[in-house]
């Protein structure tokens, strides 16, 4: 199921604004029709409600009400599966903000993908600017500790292939190609809060503190290719 263009509209500081066009995001499987409740929405994109909470806080998401319940509509499920997205990717609550401020000013659904395009090519230099210190960093560390290939292998702390299960190298392997949570549990055939718990279990086994750590850890150590 694809997320398309749609029409919704946000409120930061006061100012309705809106967007007309959204990129093409893969949608979670067997999502209900209509609108969703807060939990459904939080079940769907395996987060929790206090993250969709957040989001509304931050003006990346908004929801209506029926009731005493929150509700998402279309556009607001459409919206959630970009945000979800640039979530996944370790990108910055505040550029995902400006992000959005720039799709709500795209005219068609070229300009909004291309907007969207843009944005993961500048968060995937910054990956690789990060992957590149991370690499001068271990560099440094050997060199002041004198290690000899042989003997770092020996002593670093980082888990080994053989530590992982093959759930977990194959949850590895996807993390490393840039697969979100969402997408990971459905070519894994698992829940995503399975998921959820298998790449902090990854993360913790190379001391990681978060997923890009764990990746740029796994390629130096030759478990996954660049």
């Amino acid at each position: 199921m694809m997320a398309s263009a749609s029409k919704k509209t946000e409120t930061q500081g006061g100012e309705r604004k809106s967007i007309r066009f959204l990129p093409v995001m893969p949608l979670p499987d067997n999502l209900p029709e209509g609108r969703l409740a807060i939990a459904d929405m939080a079940n769907a994109f395996g987060v929790t409600h206090r993250t969709l909470h957040f989001y509304e806080e931050k003006g990346l998401l908004t929801a209506t009400r029926v009731g005493p319940m929150r509700v998402y509509g279309q556009g607001e499920i459409h919206q959630m599966a970009v945000v979800n997205t640039c979530r996944e990717t370790g990108m910055p609550v505040a550029v995902i903000q400006e992000l959005l401020e720039q799709l709500s000013a795209a005219q068609t659904q070229e300009e909004a993908d291309f907007v969207f395009q843009s944005a993961m090519l500048a968060r995937k230099r910054e990956l690789a600017a990060q992957q590149s210190t991370i690499r001068r960093q271990m560099q440094q560390i050997n060199e002041l500790l004198d290690f000899t290939p042989s003997a770092e292998i020996e002593v670093n702390d980082n888990a080994p292939p053989a530590h992982l299960t093959p759930a977990e190298l194959r949850c590895l392997e996807l993390m490393a190609e840039g697969y979100p949570t969402s997408r990971i549990a459905r070519a894994l055939d698992m829940e995503p809060g399975e998921i959820q718990v298998m790449e902090k279990t990854i993360i913790g086994k190379f001391d990681g503190n978060n997923r890009f750590q764990a990746i740029a850890k796994a390629v130096m150590l030759g478990i996954v290719g660049h």
